[in-house]
């Protein structure tokens, strides 16, 4: 049987159990599994929100530093996009997922559908654990949400995202018909790093359909910019700017026009 054939719900909103990486049972948040080189790790805290049926599924790569730390004892609702709802809700609506409004209104909206399990939207990342890379000069481990081509370069990462990708990605449900991927990277970096992973996980028949956007027979990813983008990337990619990144916005528009048509 094969993706075409069969159909999987997502997780259901809240913790996830899997230990497919760890190779043993974990304790959330607290079991890790280190690479050999003891320059990244991975946190055993699997999590979802929103619909396991979504029409659209909203990824991240892992959790990034506003949302990594202790999380056994953070309301689960709290924890995604912690600083970075707004700029969800503005990216969204650009690419027509959620009304025109103002911003306030517009992360509201974020807010409610995180928490919503029969809405529209399911909510996680591409690896469902917390990526950390370790910083030398800080003698700390730093969440990793911006590191995608970095981490997939090495062995671990490779493996890691395949396991990630493998159970929560091949078989999707049949309702879902879109997938939106936080992040562009430099000269498409990111769209090329998370295209390889999630074609390795869905064999099939691939092809491009812009810079920013790949569909398979069921399913459309697009790529948009990541919600905690510095400087003024996020108003360029909006339109707000003059600015030649505006493009990645109305191509993304499109391809989200063209999958859920």
């Amino acid at each position: 049987m094969n993706k075409t054939d069969a159909t999987s719900d997502l997780p259901l909103h809240g913790r996830i159990s899997c230990s497919l990486c760890h190779g043993e049972p974990i304790i959330f948040d607290e079991t890790r599994t280190q690479r050999a080189q003891g320059d990244w790790r991975i946190t055993a805290n699997p999590l979802a929100w929103g619909n396991s049926r979504p029409e659209v599924l909203v990824l991240g790569f892992s959790k990034g530093p506003s949302q990594a730390g202790p999380l056994r004892n953070t309301p689960h609702n709290d924890i995604p996009y912690r600083k970075g709802r707004m700029q969800v809700g503005k990216i969204l609506s650009h690419v027509g997922l959620l009304p025109s409004a103002e911003p306030k209104s517009l992360k509201a909206m974020v807010e409610r559908a995180l928490a919503d399990p029969n809405g529209r939207f399911g909510w996680g990342s591409l690896i469902r654990c917390t990526v950390e890379r370790f910083d030398a000069n800080d003698q700390r481990w730093v969440g990793s949400g911006g590191m995608i081509d970095q981490f997939m370069a090495t062995d671990f990462g490779e493996r890691i995202a395949a396991n990630c990708a493998t159970r929560f990605l091949r078989n999707l449900p049949s309702r879902t018909k879109l997938i939106v991927m936080f992040g562009l990277g430099a000269g498409g970096s990111y769209v090329a790093t998370a295209r390889k992973s999630i074609e390795a996980a869905r064999p099939g028949s691939w092809r491009s359909l812009n810079e920013v956007a790949y569909a398979d027979e069921t399913v459309t990813v697009v790529h948009v910019e990541h919600f905690a983008s510095q400087g003024a990337n996020i108003p360029n990619w909006l339109g707000i700017n003059a600015h030649p990144r505006s493009r990645l916005g109305l191509l993304a528009r499109e391809a989200v026009d063209r999958a859920l048509a």
